[in-house]
């Protein structure tokens, strides 16, 4: 129930009390209206098998939203028609750091390609998604155990660093000092 305000000749107010009960008609074909987390259905469960499960020995640790973005990427490319890459051939992913941003490194995560590959080059394969994650030498001491996650968040969304090795990190969480 809700209360109406009513004027009366600008002097005084009295409260009547009034009842709303009709929808929009926009909304009448609507069953349920979801409001919360708690309002919907669990998901469906994904497969065993299907799951993404990380690589133990991996140098950086690629969580299964991270993941499940870098294999939506890869078939972005291999779906595209100007795309000049053999759909087969893994989507490489070149990760490393350098100097600059706040905290004294930066990170850097770029694609990369097969000729791009050094011999001095660390690469995790992950052959079942298609996917290879490459890091060079240099950036090896800073990257070692890092993990790779993303989020789609409306702000701050995209691909997340938590770097174990950190000793401070900016508020953004692209730089980190060691």
């Amino acid at each position: 129930m809700a209360i109406a305000v009513v004027v009366h000749e600008a002097l005084g107010f009295s409260f009547a009390p009034i009842s709303i009960n009709h929808r929009p008609a926009a909304l009448n074909s609507y069953s349920k209206l979801y409001s919360s987390p708690t309002d919907v259905d669990a998901p469906a469960a994904v497969e065993e098998e299907d799951a993404f499960e990380g690589d133990d020995d991996a140098i950086i640790q690629i969580k299964p939203s991270a993941m499940a973005r870098l294999v939506e990427l890869k078939s972005k490319r291999d779906a595209d028609p100007k795309s000049t890459v053999d759909p087969s051939s893994p989507l490489i992913l070149r990760m490393g750091v350098r100097n600059g941003g706040c905290s004294g490194l930066s990170y850097v995560m770029d694609f990369s390609t097969a000729d791009e590959i050094e011999e001095e080059d660390e690469i995790d394969n992950y052959e079942k998604e298609g996917i290879q994650c490459v890091v060079d030498a240099k950036s090896l001491l800073y990257l070692y155990g890092l993990e790779l996650d993303f989020s789609d968040e409306l702000i701050g969304g995209g691909f997340k660093f938590f770097n174990p090795n950190a000793e401070e990190s900016c508020g953004c969480g692209s730089s980190f000092g060691v």
